[in-house]
């Protein structure tokens, strides 16, 4: 995760400690207790850029696709059309997070794909 330009300024001048805002008027250091105005702070912007990459590593993840995706595992359910009963899923979170995940079922035997919420 790359900080743009200019970010540092919401960081400890004495141990480089993220700052933090107990008050209205200054920012203070929680570990050395450096204090900063909040007047030398206002107005001032920090983003962040993040790259899949980043994600991948912070989540402890493999594959990174629009939605996470887990990769194909088998399973013992019978088939819809040709009742085949070794077919491979994964799952995706494809609505709110409030709501089940969707499994994705495919039969290597007829190729028949179908869905289960």
């Amino acid at each position: 995760m790359a900080l743009s330009h200019g970010g540092s300024f919401m960081f400890c001048d004495m141990c480089g400690t993220m700052l933090s805002m107990f008050t209205t008027e200054f920012a203070e250091c929680p570990l050395c207790k450096f204090k900063k105005s909040a007047r030398e702070l206002s107005g001032r912007e920090i983003s962040y850029k993040v790259t899949a990459e980043d994600m991948r590593r912070d989540l402890g993840i493999s594959h990174f696709e629009g939605n996470l995706e887990v990769k194909d595992m088998e399973i013992n359910k019978k088939c819809e059309k040709c009742s085949n009963t070794k077919l491979k899923f994964s799952t995706r979170q494809m609505r709110s997070a409030d709501e089940g995940q969707t499994t994705f079922y495919h039969c290597p035997v007829c190729s028949h794909t179908f869905t289960e919420n």
